[in-house]
């Protein structure tokens, strides 16, 4: 019967909580009063002795409208309110009595019908109980809570709204005057949902998240909190915000069993169990009972087990420093930080319980555990300014919550430590993120996991069937009702097997274990199944594709005269701008003497020969040195550079600002004084395009574009120089980027080779010969993109590359579109230009297009129409921005893509979250900034991940199958044994179920995935014409063999008949089950051969050597079962012993012809016997028939064309 159900949860379990356990394991290892900014207010109640309740306000009360649709930016939630109505609920708890609980568990599975029944609808304003359902259609039921306020705490927030707000408290003031003596207490109204905290704000008539109050703060409001809190605002903000927690609950064994229980799963077990004592099963329900029992105490011990394990990772608590409005410094435990604490941040680090911004001084920071970045990240003060803060745009100047800090510095007094502003507390941090998304996961939309729902549905229909079927053979029968009744119920049990779900998940299991062994690990086990149905996987450049270190390929120095010779090395420059701003314009930091950063500008700072030098103690002899300014860290050249100048002293360059690489700028600028601090100078580093822009017009070369052109195409790394003197005068410290980046010089260029990992161009060609297409996803230059493209093989040596180009509206022009061909096709006679044309249009040539973020933005905003064309054909994508890269992996899947995207960096965690399967490389085990995590560097990773998924896909639908398969055996086997007024005895269901099918289960999803990727991929609907059309020829073949069992038995001279004034149980033994009983047996082996696939996605069935043995084994205990049986066996089995061994010998033919037929129909059905049936139709994935549209379309792309938007016209056309 379901047995199998139980056997199988604790797989489940394992593939329930595998993927919080890696990332729970990984993160084990890992004066006057300062201006604040305006928060919005909150509702205020009074509290009324006489009546004992709150009194709502009778002005500023939304429409009492019982639905209010609550937005965020994160989600969509609708929010109803109601209030108990007492005699309701009285109502309901006689009810519960009377059903004997069944009610409480009605409300439990379906809180909406327990809110109705119990509520009455009201104005969110007034409700006591909140009924959250949010985008997915989940439904929640969350009680409001109040907080008491002290008196007269109104005052320390204000609102954009002032008058309103004082007219509200005056209006409140006035009533309590006018009435009699009336305690007036401040109540603040909220309720907690998934760990966050929502509070009533009258004003939006809504709860909204507390972050609400601080989501507006600027850079300037954060330094205005510099001086810190008093106690007063402390205790009030914490009132609001509350702890500083990321409280992970840990449910008590009671209250766990009590949900364990209550779940479907099991209900559906004790009703079967209950079902089956009184049926008189008293040894197969106790069996049933055992194995439930341990079941359920392994479940609950191990998810306790993981509760508490979460709870100690998330649950930071630790003692930090924070300055209070007095000047005085305190120490205080983590939990009680609020936002706007100031945060006193000591030299040697420490782990960060909060998100802050940094104010004052550089961090160290390891952020591995964020970005999967194995490199540690140098943090600098924010910029004091009037835009906007947030933690998303400012990540170079923002640390946040679980990342280590590894050292302060040249912020706090005396010269070491830094100082910071909390900016968000407990689950509105990053690491309370990480741990929302564990503990409450976006389901998959996947069809593989949507089908299988519809097919239980299906199989509740064929058990309503069964059930009036058997209901009118025990009718007819004369059974008493009491009977009657339980074996109707009985074919439920039978016909629809709990274990369904739990079955299709082993092959997910041993996927995951295969692919732990390989160095890959997930955090998202149900993702390895839609890792089978990848058609596109995205690739970063740098670091994924190419090796992460860089070679200084040469320096060339240029100016309005244009540009100087190349120079191999920087080190045999002549003193001068380029040469500092190559050993300065970086943010190198040491680490116990060591150099740590980027590497790029390691390489770029080794290549220099100049020496790094950082403050040591308070740092006032370097401050003395360079003019009194406060020094970041100093630039030393070698001593020969110094000589060979005539200059015997040491003399160095102070940085005294940095501004770092920011991908959204795609530059960085530092500030620099030479000695004795009489000049400044600024330099600023970043992509040819950006810094050629920032400088003045006349100072570029006019060769600029050429030279970057050639070196791009070569496959170079090229980043371009500028500089500027200032007044070294100036306060450095406060002086903004935007003051800095402006009217630049510019100097040079540096050249940097970056080699194609020898991995990349097997990866890709795999990939290419599976059918599947490979994109690369850069921040680098176009040229630069293209090259390393065809170095790995995705764009092949005689195909053309056609580049993208769209402008955005400006005030002079309008948005134009053009596709032309790469520069060298471009420079040749118009005459080839058309032949290369007229081939591209009629096939003679494949081309990839190419496009960058520029060109990307503009084309989504204003040729909505072309993207989807674009997207199909493009193979390089440069210049994007990290929110860009993340945009495309989305446009992508609208074309119903599953997406896969391979990356190695922060710039890449949007696009890996947002991919249908994200891999990130990285040293560390398990990531969070995809749902699998390669220790293994390069994307070798990828195709095996690949295999891995088709493989478990292949499984699951082997699983799936196998037990509907089960099912219907049983099924059948029962439903014909009560036509005849006999049964199937308690044993012969305990060895079915658990000798034969549970066995055969476990080990039918070992075997591993083939070592070659088809370019099949394996389907994914289990609705599908080949499933379905198979599954039912295997249902009549059953039916038939079963059938034929009975019927030749029944012939034989020998066949006594049943005795027909008794039913079921009383019957046995008798020969008509015997044989029934022993086809089915067969039967169940032989639909475990036959399901189980092999070619072409997983090995062979020979490879499983466990499930072959297991076979071989099963099937020599049925045939001894059926030729020789031991009496023994017969009498416990209650088996009939026939002595006819033609007979016998006769019940194995019909198995093995069984057997054979069933073979040789899938075979057939795999080779495609049923198409004929289900004539071809358009594919409903979007990009199949884009695909087949572009195919057919002599014209496009359409080259040298400058096109307009929709209602425009074709300005020219070359």
């Amino acid at each position: 019967m379901s047995v199998v159900c139980v056997a199988l949860s604790r797989h489940v379990l394992a593939l329930r909580n595998s993927g919080m356990l890696l990332m729970m394991q990984y993160a084990q290892t890992a004066a006057a009063p300062a201006p604040e900014p305006r928060m919005k207010n909150f509702q205020v109640y009074r509290w009324d002795p006489d009546k004992g309740s709150v009194v709502e306000p009778q002005s500023g009360l939304p429409s009492p409208s019982p639905r209010d649709p609550l937005l965020y930016p994160d989600s969509h939630m609708d929010v109803q309110g109601y209030k108990w109505v007492r005699w309701r609920v009285w109502l309901c708890r006689l009810a519960a009595v009377l059903s004997l609980g069944l009610l409480l568990i009605v409300f439990h599975w379906r809180p909406r019908v327990g809110i109705l029944a119990r509520c009455r609808s009201c104005p969110l304003a007034l409700a006591d109980i909140l009924l959250i359902r949010n985008s997915l259609g989940q439904q929640h039921v969350v009680n409001v809570l109040t907080e008491e306020m002290e008196e007269g705490s109104l005052e320390i927030f204000r609102d954009l709204e002032e008058n309103e707000w004082r007219d509200t408290v005056q209006l409140y003031n006035e009533k309590t005057e006018s009435g009699p003596c009336v305690l007036q207490k401040t109540l603040l109204r909220y309720y907690l949902f998934e760990g966050i905290r929502y509070f009533w704000l009258d004003t939006k008539g809504a709860f909204c998240r507390v972050s609400v109050l601080n989501e507006d703060w600027t850079c300037k409001d954060l330094y205005g909190f510099q001086k810190g809190l008093s106690h007063r605002e402390q205790s009030m903000r914490s009132r609001i915000y509350g702890p500083n927690l990321i409280d992970v609950p840990v449910k008590s064994y009671m209250k766990l069993l009590f949900e364990e229980v209550l779940n479907p799963f099991y209900m559906f077990q004790i009703f079967s169990i209950t079902l089956w004592m009184i049926d008189h099963y008293f040894f197969y329900a106790i069996c049933i009972f055992i194995i439930s029992t341990i079941s359920i105490s392994i479940s609950l011990y191990e998810t306790r087990k993981q509760s508490i394990t979460l709870h100690n990772m998330a649950c930071l608590v630790t003692n930090v420093t924070v300055r209070r409005q007095s000047g005085a410094e305190e120490c205080v435990k983590s939990v009680d930080l609020v936002p706007g604490d100031c945060l006193i941040i000591p030299q040697e680090g420490l782990l960060l319980p909060c998100d802050a911004a940094l104010l004052s001084g550089e961090c160290l920071v390891n952020e591995s555990m964020l970005t999967g970045e194995s490199v540690p990240v140098l943090k600098t003060p924010l910029p004091a300014g009037e835009g906007k803060y947030s933690a998303d745009t400012e990540r170079k100047h923002t640390l946040f919550c679980g990342t280590q800090l590894i050292q302060a510095k040249r912020g706090g007094s005396g010269g070491s430590g830094a100082v910071a502003v909390v900016t968000n507390i407990g689950f509105f941090t990053a690491k309370g993120s990480l741990v929302s998304s564990i503990l409450y996961p976006q389901p998959i939309n996947f069809r593989f996991y949507q089908d299988a729902v519809k097919f239980m549905l299906i199989l509740s229909v064929f058990a309503i069937i069964g059930t009036i079927y058997s209901f009118a053979i025990l009718f007819r029968a004369n059974v008493t009702w009491a009977e009657l009744v339980i074996r109707s119920l009985d074919i439920i049990t039978i016909a629809v097997p709990p274990a369904l779900p739990a079955a299709i998940t082993t092959g997910t299991i041993y996927a995951q274990r295969r692919l732990k062994n390989q160095g890959i690990f997930c955090i998202s086990p149900p993702r390895i199944n839609v890792c089978g149905k990848v058609s596109i996987f995205c690739f970063d450049k740098t670091g994924t594709l190419t090796e992460e270190g860089l070679d200084v390929w040469g320096v060339m120095e240029g100016g309005h005269a244009g540009f100087s010779e190349l120079v191999p090395e920087p080190r045999l420059l002549h003193t001068g701008p380029m040469l500092s701003g190559l050993a300065c314009c970086h943010t190198v930091t040491l680490l116990h003497g060591q150099p740590l950063g980027d590497p790029l500008e390691l390489k770029m700072v080794e290549s220099t020969g100049w020496t790094l030098q950082e403050p040591e103690g308070d740092g006032l002899a370097l401050d003395a040195e360079f003019g009194g300014h406060k020094v970041l860290a100093v630039m030393r050249p070698p001593i020969y550079q110094l000589q060979a100048q005539g200059n015997p002293t040491t003399e160095g360059v102070a940085i005294v600002q940095r501004f770092p690489f920011s991908s959204a700028l795609q530059r960085m600028s530092v500030v620099t004084v030479t000695c004795g601090g009489r000049t400044a100078f600024a330099f600023i580093k970043g992509s040819p395009e950006m810094v050629a822009s920032l400088c003045r017009a006349e100072t570029v070369p006019a060769q600029f574009s050429s030279k970057l052109r050639n070196f791009s195409s070569e496959g170079l790394r090229v980043l371009a120089f500028g500089y500027k003197s200032l007044d070294g005068n100036t306060d450095f410290s406060t002086i903004e980027r935007g003051e800095i980046e402006k009217d630049m010089q510019f100097v040079g260029l540096l050249m940097m080779k970056n080699l194609v990992k020898p991995e990349s161009p097997k990866v890709i060609n795999t990939l290419r010969l599976a059918h599947l297409r490979s994109v690369m996803v850069t921040g680098d230059n176009i040229l630069t993109a293209v090259n390393v493209a065809k170095s790995c093989g995705m764009v092949g040596s005689d195909e053309k590359i056609i580049f993208v180009n769209a402008t955005s509206h400006t005030a002079q022009s309008t948005p134009t579109l053009r596709f032309s061909l790469e520069d060298g096709e471009a420079s040749n006679s118009q005459g080839s230009v058309e032949i290369i044309t007229r081939d591209l249009y009629q096939g003679g040539y494949s081309y990839h297009l190419a496009i960058n973020g520029k060109s990307f933005a503009a084309l989504c905003d204003y040729f909505p129409e072309y993207l989807p064309k674009v997207l199909m054909r493009a193979t390089v994508f440069a210049r994007m921005a990290p929110d860009q890269k993340t945009q495309l992996v989305k446009e992508l899947q609208k074309l119903n893509y599953r997406v896969g995207m391979c990356g190695d960096g922060a710039n890449d965690c949007g696009a890996l979250r947002a991919a249908d399967v994200g891999v990130s490389l990285s040293e560390a085990e398990a990531s969070v900034a995809s749902p699998f995590t390669s220790k293994n560097e390069n994307i070798s990773c990828v195709p095996l991940l690949i295999r891995e998924g088709r493989c478990s896909l292949v499984t699951s639908f082997s699983l799936f199958r196998y037990m509907a398969l089960y099912s219907f055996i049983q099924f059948c086997s029962v439903l014909i044994l009560y036509t005849v007024k006999t049964g199937v005895a308690d044993l012969q269901f305990l060895f079915c179920d658990i000798g034969l099918v549970t066995l055969l289960a476990i080990v039918m999803g070992r075997g591993g995935p083939s070592d070659d990727l088809y370019p099949c991929r394996p389907p994914a609907s289990l609705l599908a014409l080949p499933v379905l059309g198979s599954l039912f020829i295997h249902i009549c073949m059953i039916i038939l063999g079963q059938l034929a069992a009975l019927l030749l038995t029944t012939s034989q001279e020998w066949y006594i008949p049943l005795n027909a004034s008794v039913f079921g149980a009383a019957n046995l033994p008798n020969m008509e089950n015997t044989s029934v009983f022993a086809l089915s047996g067969f039967q169940y082996i032989i639909m475990a051969v036959v399901v189980t696939k092999g070619y072409p996605h997983k090995k062979p069935l020979y490879y499983n050597v466990i499930f072959l043995g297991l076979l071989l084994i099963m099937f020599g205990i049925m045939t001894w079962l059926v030729l020789y049986p031991a009496l023994d066996v017969c009498r416990i089995l209650q088996l009939y012993n026939i002595t006819d061994m033609n007979f016998k010998m006769l019940l194995v033919a019909v198995a093995a012809l069984n057997f054979l037929i069933c073979f040789i129909v899938e075979v057939l059905i795999d080779l495609g016997m049923l198409n004929c049936l289900h004539p071809k139709r358009p594919s409903k994935k979007q990009y199949k028939r884009l695909h087949a549209l572009l195919r057919d379309s002599p014209s496009w792309p359409p080259l040298n064309q400058i096109l307009s938007p929709p209602g425009q016209t074709v300005i020219s056309m070359s």
